[in-house]
């Protein structure tokens, strides 16, 4: 049962202290020793979750306790960890850091109890040494909740400094699971929104992540730390199912209120897909309702549970890359195009006119097609001065202010995806501007202290810079391939 998967949670004091080296090297090294490791990452990221993938051979799964609610993360891990030996999952910033204003909310010590599972806290080691302990103790005593079962000391200068920072450490009464000394930094290129994603990097990649499993195995306790990982207490409760979840919905979850709401009408009236050209299986649905999902390296943003919910539903889930295909699937009755670097890849998105002009017919025709992100600027007039799909009178462009963080927000009317007041959460994470901002109709309300509309509705078309969890909600996928299948 994957209820009883040991686990572990990588988590550290803050950003920066070396959390995706040491999670990602661990997957690959426990793997390397012939484990089933399911990859997991705290937060909505979805780049640390490919590297994941390429490290483990499973898809990387994410567990937001605000996306989702707090009632999902058991559930949802334990879907994603069926069948496998052990689990790693990689925290997000510091170990406390939740959503703004939330409390403990979306950290990493609140999925680390839902899950209860032992913390290894990996700490930047290059400018200390007694003090090591004090920041240790307090990291491990904050919340008598969160056990920090031992600790990885990163970018350690050399033998003397690794004594004393172990001497120190005795005193904090956290065992020491790992020592790293400092080497040179992975090649793992950073871009404005965090790392390259792997279906840009393939060989540079997987170099990297080999580079960091053999950092880990040489400074870590393996041995150790799996023993940590079957100290993890049992969890209640049965494994996320897709299809459960799209035949019976459960009933919305009780997230903590927001302040402010949103507007109810407009003002005035972002197993793997193995890095590369995705497959292109045929139709299996008995009526050949092919949902298509934008892939390859422009669009590499999907949770793994929108798939398959959209499958659970009665869609054969078929991928393409708009990079490359000068068509959509064959049969294709709705389209989902996610988030992603669309801005990297204008010229080659442009340069693709017979899929533009495919993309502009599905949507005229009234056919489903929801977009978030760079979903969103793929569908307007242009992006960056380049002519994209035209699916929207919108012009895109980059910019230099970074939009980051958590959104709640209630959908203003009915659309493919949802019924108007439909409340769901999410989260924006771009460098880009979009005008106008929103449509005619507008496809969410987003609630808080400045209560604003964005996003576009306008005949099937869903698009917005809103990325939404679909788990939290599974109407939504059972909506959309309704709507496929009556359009």
């Amino acid at each position: 049962m994957s209820a009883s998967v040991p686990r572990l949670v990588i988590a550290a004091p803050s950003s920066g202290s070396g959390k995706t080296t040491v999670a990602t090297g661990l997957m690959a090294a426990f793997a390397a020793r012939g484990l089933a490791v399911s990859p997991h990452k705290v937060g909505p990221d979805y780049i640390d979750p490919g590297y994941h993938a390429l490290a483990t051979g499973r898809v990387g799964r994410n567990l937001d306790a605000y996306l989702c609610g707090p009632e999902l993360v058991g559930p949802l891990f334990q879907h994603g960890a069926q069948g496998c030996d052990i689990a790693v999952v990689e925290g997000v910033m510091g170990l406390y850091d939740g959503a703004a204003g939330e409390g403990e909310l979306a950290s990493t010590a609140h999925v680390a109890k839902l899950l209860r599972a032992p913390v290894v806290l990996v700490v930047d080691a290059s400018s200390q040494s007694r003090s090591v302990a004090a920041l240790v103790h307090g990291f491990a005593s904050w919340d008598p909740e969160v056990r920090v079962g031992g600790v990885i000391l990163n970018k350690v200068a050399s033998d003397r400094h690794e004594e004393l920072l172990r001497e120190a450490l005795e005193q904090a009464g956290v065992p020491v699971l790992g020592v790293l000394r400092r080497v040179p930094q992975v090649d793992t290129p950073s871009r404005h929104l965090g790392l390259v994603p792997v279906a840009e990097r393939q060989a540079a990649a997987v170099e990297a992540v080999a580079a960091m499993a053999a950092q880990v195995s040489e400074g870590c306790d393996l041995d150790a730390l799996a023993r940590l990982a079957r100290s993890a207490g049992a969890l209640s409760g049965a494994a996320w199912d897709a299809a459960e979840a799209v035949s019976s919905p459960p009933p919305p979850l009780p997230f903590p209120s927001s302040r402010g709401s949103a507007p109810s009408t407009p003002p005035g009236g972002e197993a793997p897909r193995t890095p590369g050209r995705p497959e292109r299986p045929r139709p299996q649905t008995p009526d050949g309702l092919v949902v298509a999902i934008a892939g390859g390296p422009a669009f590499t943003f999907s949770y793994a549970e929108h798939a398959e919910l959209l499958t659970a539903a009665g869609a054969d889930v078929v991928a393409f890359d708009p990079l490359r295909d000068e068509e959509l699937p064959e049969g294709t009755r709705g389209l989902v195009i996610g988030g992603g670097f669309p801005e990297v890849y204008a010229s080659e998105l442009s340069a693709n006119e017979p899929l533009r002009k495919a993309v502009a017919e599905l949507a005229a025709s009234g056919a489903p097609v929801a977009a978030e992100c760079a979903g969103l600027l793929y569908l307007c007039r242009e992006l960056d001065g380049l002519p994209m799909c035209g699916v929207l009178d919108a012009s895109a462009r980059m910019t230099e202010r970074l939009t980051l963080g958590y959104r709640d927000a209630v959908a203003v009317g009915d659309s493919v995806l949802a019924a108007a007041g439909t409340r769901m959460r999410g989260h924006e994470f771009h460098r880009t501007a979009v005008e106008p901002g929103s449509g005619a109709e507008p496809a969410w309300g987003v609630r808080g202290p400045r209560p604003r509309v964005e996003g576009f509705v306008q005949r099937g078309v869903h698009a917005s810079y809103l990325h939404t969890h679909w788990a939290s909600e599974p109407g939504v996928a059972r909506r959309f391939v309704e709507r496929c299948r009556t359009s």
